[in-house]
Formats: structure tokens, C-alpha cells, sequence
């Protein structure tokens, strides 16, 4: 009669109250505001945005980090159309800093790289770099991915542009850092939960994010905004875009520093509400310390 062989313990599964998801790679920069923002959570990886979300709503994770604007590529592309249709409400924000390093195989040195793979977006943020060293760019879907990329095929004549972290995981050596052309490189994340929070507005300061439509008549968005302006609420984001495949009514999306309890706030939603055909609250939570002055200390 022989032994039975021994059984292997099964890995316990994460409590996904503990897990926060992003779009990308291990070792994204969506990872990396995982790790910063939120250090005692476990970052989850999912392929696409629209699969961060979906772990979030099935509860799958306790938040999402969801890029939606850097200040050099402006505006994450999509993404606005995705936001309102999530079933998730925005509770927070985080400023990410983009330091963009040189990542190559161990051996590798700036002598021996001829390619540099990356997001079109990081490969566009280092054009000084590339131009510099003469590099031929390889675009990929994300950062991370071509790291991982580079480092499975140990390639000397080849590097990434991705984050230090994404070097940490995958193996390779940082030749060079901070390779990126604006010194102010920043990417601006929303955090995203079943729930809506309600922060108390004595606490700090507060924005409210929210999309509307217009009635298409002259003026319209003219008149729709005119209360911000009566009642001393400011703007900090507006964007238009088109949905349902219809030209002739935009979208918009806004960020107003403010909490809708807050007076002025709230007559100027009101007249808002007058003028459009549908206004939504996405979320109101705390303003990041970026905001106030953090750019600097982001450095």
C-alpha cells in the first residue's frame, strides 16, 4: 500500500477588502499610485479600464485607480466616457509624479541599447532622450508590459521607459533616470468605490465632480454656467464630449471646488440643473494636498 502524497495547502485567496485595483501591468504607474496612496492595500492588475471597474462593482476589490488626465497628454483617452457609466462613485483623488527611468537587461549599458520600448505617451514624454541617443521607439500597451517585455528577452540592444518600480519587479537596471522632458510630468488619478462618501466640508477643501448636458438652444451652456460665476464657485475642470454618436449635444464634465450642502455650491447646481437636460454627482471627496501648493513637494 503506498503513502498518499501530501497535499499542498491551498493559497488563500486576498480579502478584497484589501485589494485596489488599476489598469495595467505589475509595476504600472497606476501600481505604483496603488502603493503610494494606499500602502496598506494590495494593488490588483486588470488588462483594461473597463476590467478595473468590473472588479470594483462585483467586489472584486474595495477601490479603483483610475488615471484620467496627465499634464503633458492631457486627457486619458475614453475614460470620461467610462465614468459615469461604472455604477461607481469617485471618493477621492491622487497626484502621481511620472519619473520616467532608462530600464535595460543586466549587461545592457547606454552603449549597447539601440530600441527603447514604452507607451506611446512615455516615449513621447522622452523625446529629448531618444532624439539624444538615437533610439528607434517600439510602442506597447502600457509602460510595465514593455518592461516586462525587454526583461523576458534580455535583449542588450534593447531598454523600457517605465518606473523604478516596474524595474524592481521585473528585473532590470535603471540606466538612466528621470528621463522625462517636463520636470512637471504629473498624472492625476480618481479613486473609485462602491459607495459615495460625504466629506465634511469644515475639514478641508472639497470637489465635486459631475457630468451634464445642455439644452441645445443658443446660449445654453453660457446660461448654465452663469451661476458658478454669481456665486463665486470655481471651475477647476470642463470638458465637452460627444456621446451616442450625436453632434449636435456635448457632454461635459466638471470639477468645481466645493461641497453641494455649501450654498453658493448649491444655487449654483440649481441653475445648472435649469438650463440642462441632465446633471449626475459622480462624486464629492477631499481635495489632494497637491492641489495646494503640492507640486513642489511632489519633486
Amino acid at each position: 500500500m503506498t503513502a498518499a502524497a501530501p497535499r499542498t495547502a491551498a493559497k488563500p485567496k486576498a480579502d478584497p477588502a484589501g485589494l485596489i485595483a488599476f489598469q495595467g501591468a505589475p509595476g504600472a504607474y497606476g501600481d505604483l499610485a496603488c502603493r503610494e496612496a494606499f500602502p496598506a492595500m494590495r494593488s490588483l492588475p486588470c488588462p483594461s479600464f473597463e476590467d478595473a471597474f468590473a472588479a470594483v462593482r462585483d467586489g472584486r476589490a474595495a477601490l479603483g485607480m483610475i488615471a484620467v488626465e496627465n499634464s503633458i497628454a492631457g486627457r486619458v483617452a475614453d475614460i470620461h466616457h467610462l465614468l459615469p457609466g461604472s455604477g461607481l462613485h469617485i471618493v477621492g483623488e491622487h497626484f502621481q509624479r511620472v519619473n520616467h527611468h532608462l530600464l535595460a537587461a543586466k549587461g545592457a549599458s547606454l552603449s549597447t541599447i539601440r530600441t527603447v520600448h514604452s507607451h506611446v505617451h512615455a516615449l513621447s514624454q522622452c523625446r529629448n532622450v531618444i532624439r539624444e541617443m538615437k533610439l528607434k521607439p517600439v510602442v506597447h500597451a502600457d509602460t510595465a508590459g514593455a518592461a516586462a517585455d525587454v526583461a523576458e528577452r534580455g535583449d542588450p540592444s534593447e531598454a523600457a521607459i517605465a518606473s523604478s518600480l516596474a524595474g524592481e519587479i521585473y528585473g532590470l537596471v535603471s540606466l538612466k533616470a528621470d528621463i522625462e522632458d517636463a520636470e512637471h510630468n504629473t498624472t492625476r488619478f480618481l479613486v473609485m468605490a462602491r459607495e459615495p462618501i460625504d466629506p465634511d466640508p469644515k475639514a478641508g477643501p472639497i470637489i465635486t465632480s459631475f457630468v451634464f448636458r445642455v439644452r441645445s438652444v443658443p446660449a445654453a451652456l453660457y446660461k448654465a454656467l452663469g451661476g458658478f460665476a454669481t456665486n463665486g464657485v470655481n471651475i477647476t475642470k470642463l470638458e465637452s464630449y460627444i456621446v451616442d454618436g450625436a453632434f449636435t449635444v456635448a457632454q461635459f464634465y466638471a470639477d468645481i471646488e466645493g461641497h453641494p450642502d455649501q450654498r453658493p455650491v448649491r444655487l449654483a447646481l440649481e441653475e445648472l440643473s435649469f438650463f440642462s437636460r441632465e446633471v449626475r454627482i459622480l462624486g464629492v471627496y477631499p481635495a489632494h494636498p497637491f492641489r495646494l501648493g503640492g507640486a513642489q513637494q511632489a519633486e
